[in-house]
């Protein structure tokens, strides 16, 4: 039975500010991990094992909250899209974010996620700029995921630099996708909800 669209029905526009400032908070943190730790591999004497140790603990507390703010957000955003688009396919709620922590699996299943909550979020001016857009995430996520295990098990710095590259044009694209979900269901959600009686 399909969920009524209640009057307070509302986009996670808070939440989706939080996780968009976060995500680039995140992908500094990476690059200067990725920075010191390479620095340190390259020079240990003048770059502390302790420098490199703090760098990597500041990116796990970066990402965590990132990743946190991120699944409450896109929660929220599937629960709204089935109230918007009630015959779309979206799969399990379970699934939907364990499949952004399964190893190997958070390397395709994720992209069809967000582009079928993307697409159930309201109608498209142009669907084929939706794809392009989480492809085009999902090509720099994968693509920094399988560069980062060779470029640190090495001393390349163009393997690095590449790798650091992909991992923050991810984190803007996924802050671009961010914002049009958000922004497709506050107006699909606002044409849903029920007209004020009219006064009297």
């Amino acid at each position: 039975m399909t969920e009524p669209v209640r009057p307070d029905s509302r986009a996670p526009r808070l939440l989706a500010r939080l996780t968009q400032g976060a995500i680039p908070l995140t992908a500094a943190a990476e690059v200067f991990r990725a920075a010191t730790v390479h620095a340190h591999h390259l020079h240990p004497a003048s770059t502390s094992a302790h420098r490199s140790a703090f760098a990597s603990m500041l990116l796990v507390y970066a990402a965590t909250v990132a990743a946190v703010l991120f699944l409450v957000w896109f929660g929220r955003c599937r629960k709204n899209a089935r109230l918007i688009s009630p015959d779309a396919a979206l799969g399990s709620d379970g699934w939907a974010v364990a499949a952004w922590l399964v190893p190997v699996a958070n390397l395709w299943f994720p992209r069809g996620l967000l582009l079928g909550t993307l697409r159930a979020s309201g109608p498209a001016a142009d669907g084929r700029r939706d794809d392009l857009l989480v492809n085009a995430w999902w090509a720099a996520w994968t693509g920094h995921a399988l560069l980062a295990v060779v470029a640190q098990s090495g001393t390349s710095l163009p393997l690095l630099v590449l790798s650091e590259t992909l991992f923050v044009a991810a984190a803007g694209l996924i802050v671009v996708l961010i914002q049009r979900v958000t922004s497709r269901q506050d107006t699909a959600l606002a044409a849903l909800r029920p007209a004020a009686p009219a006064a009297a």
